[in-house]
């Protein structure tokens, strides 16, 4: 988003900035002094703000690359760490701050096939093979209209009723470019299927009347 927020520092009053900063020197933050008692640290590209003045309380949430080595470090300097659920572990800086830290989170990608295409667009191409009526070749084409040779192995859709059938390429170039798209799998589930489920035998409606 245009104008949006492009970083943030956490700031942290401290009664002692030395005291601190060898606190947060644990966790791999580094830095110097700098003008009207403010003292930024950093750890990668991460900024943490101390600011030299009557300490209030707060808390900080830390991802460390190590949870194991980063307690024993806090330990070994005199600071102690309390585990806590979750994987989690708790401390207290100099100025009586709470501090959690855990490892980072990790967020899995979508599984994809060998090739690396998405399984959902693998399964729908082998959907497709097992069914009539897909076209010869790809009827989306190169960016420029060209017109594209390969064969046609999967159908997208949008809802507004536009259909397509495209090679596993276009087909996914398509997917990512074009709001809306989807993949019509064309399987036993879908709305056809649904509302043929829900029609009542002429003979059962007698029954019932």
């Amino acid at each position: 988003m245009r104008g949006g927020v492009q970083a943030q520092v956490p700031v942290l009053y401290v009664d002692d900035v030395d005291a601190a900063g060898r606190f947060y020197a644990l966790f791999g933050y580094t830095g110097r002094p700098g003008a009207a008692g403010r003292t930024p640290l950093r750890c990668g590209d991460l900024t943490l703000l101390l600011v030299e003045g009557t300490p209030v309380p707060a808390a900080l949430y830390l991802h460390v690359d190590d949870v194991a080595a980063t307690a024993e470090r806090l330990a070994a300097a005199g600071h102690p760490v309390d585990h806590v659920p979750e994987g989690e572990c708790r401390t207290v800086d100099p100025d009586g701050n709470t501090i959690l830290f855990t490892r980072p989170c990790v967020v899995p990608a979508p599984p994809a096939d060998p090739d690396g295409r998405p399984a959902p667009v693998r399964r729908a191409a082998q959907v497709a093979a097992r069914r009539d009526g897909a076209p010869g070749h790809c009827q989306i084409g190169g960016p420029r209209g060209e017109p594209c040779v390969e064969p046609a192995e999967v159908k997208l859709a949008d809802s507004w009723g536009d259909t397509a059938w495209g090679c596993l390429t276009h087909a996914d170039e398509t997917l990512v470019n074009a709001r809306g798209a989807f993949l019509a799998t064309e399987d036993a589930t879908g709305l056809a299927a649904y509302l043929a489920a829900r029609r009542t035998r002429p003979d059962e409606a007698a029954v019932a009347g």
